[in-house]
């Protein structure tokens, strides 16, 4: 029976409180070989998620950051020239691959969707690899395992996933956990005391009431953030204007509207 992640964390891995299911569905998923999609807000958790989860799994843990230039070849790898001669440089997915790790690409559907192709054999009972210009396909190592993640805020018919790659995947739902854990995590996080993380909690979920005036609302990543400055020796409101308003808008009205609210919760400076 696996750990509780608080004990993973304490034992000296990444920081995370399980939520709901997540953890279950995740380990089920690994261990029936299965690939995984973490669905939720930008700032929730989902990165520090799968680093926990291979913490606990004791895997190593491969991480691709997803933009509009990502290509197959800098998945897959490419023939490059070293020393005058040509060698072949395996990508991120294929040392994945052949060394059993965790391959995360986080924010998939930045990616082109000619590029996400190139996981289809490996998310499907295939669990193999065809690299075309080795002339070879790679079958996994035992414990390799991918997961992807996105913000489905962000979604357009430019940027979604395939239905053909969709249905490759177990999704798993992130959203912004209950004030009483998000309070917890914000205070382990940034080393503040329960008073401290619990405004910042309330500061959050009035942004998150904003609703359609922000393209997006405060996550529990600048709440972290707005804490650590408070910890460094700023006062409240200094700290959340530079961690939440910020970062959030450059619009004047909304910004406005941000700082009021900042000003509503957060004792005055000093």
């Amino acid at each position: 029976m696996m750990p509780p992640l608080e004990a993973v964390a304490r034992a000296g891995g990444p920081f995370y409180v399980p939520v709901g299911t997540e953890r279950a569905v995740f380990a089920a998923a690994y261990r029936s070989g299965l690939s995984i999609l973490l669905k939720g807000p930008t700032g929730c958790g989902k990165t520090r998620f799968v680093e926990a989860m291979a913490h606990e799994l004791d895997r190593p843990l491969i991480t691709v950051a997803c933009h509009d230039d990502l290509t197959a070849a800098d998945l897959v790898g490419r023939f490059l020239l070293r020393g005058g001669a040509t060698e072949w440089v395996d990508g991120p997915l294929t040392t994945a691959v052949r060394e059993g790790a965790l391959c995360y690409l986080d924010e998939v559907v930045e990616a082109r969707q000619d590029t996400t192709v190139v996981l289809h054999p490996l998310a499907d009972h295939r669990r193999s690899l065809p690299i075309e210009r080795l002339g070879i396909t790679l079958a996994a190592a035992p414990g390799f395992g991918l997961v992807v993640s996105y913000n489905p805020g962000y979604q357009s018919v430019l940027k979604d996933l395939k239905d053909s790659t969709r249905q490759r995947l177990v999704a798993i739902e992130f959203g912004y956990p209950a004030p009483e854990v998000e309070e917890g995590i914000v205070a382990a996080e940034a080393g503040v005391d329960r008073d401290c993380a619990a405004a910042l909690v309330r500061l959050g979920q009035a942004i998150r009431r904003l609703g359609a005036e922000l393209r997006e609302v405060a996550s529990t990543r600048v709440l972290v953030a707005a804490a650590r400055l408070i910890a460094e020796g700023l006062p409240p409101r200094v700290a959340a204007r530079a961690a939440v308003a910020g970062p959030l808008t450059d619009d004047p009205a909304a910004t406005r509207g941000l700082l009021a609210v900042i000003d509503s919760y957060l004792p005055a400076d000093d």
